[in-house]
């Protein structure tokens, strides 16, 4: 009976130090991508594509598992830039079962000073409309209004609203509400006085998720007005 359990013991260690051995843990730093300095952001991470495995951090570094070889997706969150997502795969870990990875963040429309080069790409995430509707909330206002400060700050600067929704239902329709929504975006921005000549639009409808992930954050992600910059 001693000898058994010593050896059911010694095989559960063996499988334990393989497990361990296997694991590999992603770390890094979040910070801006300016000045280099620390940013608290809200770290998001689930493993794909079913994210059952989830996980939420509030810092300015990271570090977390990944299980059983899967990739994973990061998102990253701070008031005043640029959301940005990545995925991790455990191909990429180095020799000591590690990835490292540093993610800088950009400053977004909240910083309506900044000089923005031709290509960036601003996300407004405070920006909402009416369930399946063009209409926008009065609550979003405050951040068109500092994008419209921002084009008055730059009085060359000439943008491309781009619209995207999430991929479910018809593929039409998405992309006629994402055409009415950049539509809403210009009209808002042209009624505060900005030339509309200065706004060009695109509609993607879902056909360009950030995520394939069937979950309500991955869909929330996917739904989304994008401000890219084509002039400065």
């Amino acid at each position: 009976m001693r000898a058994l359990f010593i050896c059911v013991f010694s095989s559960l260690s063996v499988a334990a130090f393989s497990q361990a051995d296997s694991l590999v843990i992603a770390q890094g730093r979040i910070i801006n991508a300016d000045t280099k300095e620390p940013i608290v952001a809200r770290i998001t991470y689930q493993n794909l594509p079913y994210g059952s495995r989830l996980g939420v951090i509030n810092n300015s570094s990271f570090s977390f598992p990944l299980f059983d070889g899967e990739r994973y997706a990061i998102t990253v969150d701070a008031v005043g830039y640029a959301s940005v997502k990545y995925m991790l795969d455990p191909v990429e870990a180095n020799a000591e079962k590690k990835i490292i990875k540093d993610i800088e963040l950009h400053h977004t429309t909240g910083n309506p000073t900044k000089k923005h080069a031709v290509g960036h790409v601003m996300r407004l995430d405070n920006l909402i409309f009416e369930v399946a509707k063009s209409k926008i909330d009065p609550d979003s206002y405050a951040e068109l209004d500092l994008l419209v400060s921002m084009m008055n700050e730059h009085k060359t600067m000439i943008i491309q609203l781009e619209g995207h929704t999430d991929y479910l239902g018809d593929a039409s329709k998405n992309l006629k509400l994402s055409q009415q929504r950049v539509e809403s975006v210009r009209d808002y921005l042209v009624s505060k006085g900005i030339n509309k000549n200065r706004i060009k639009l695109k509609a993607f409808g879902g056909t360009m998720p950030l995520s394939r992930d069937s979950t309500p954050e991955g869909h929330r992600l996917n739904r989304r007005v994008e401000v890219r910059v084509l002039q400065e």
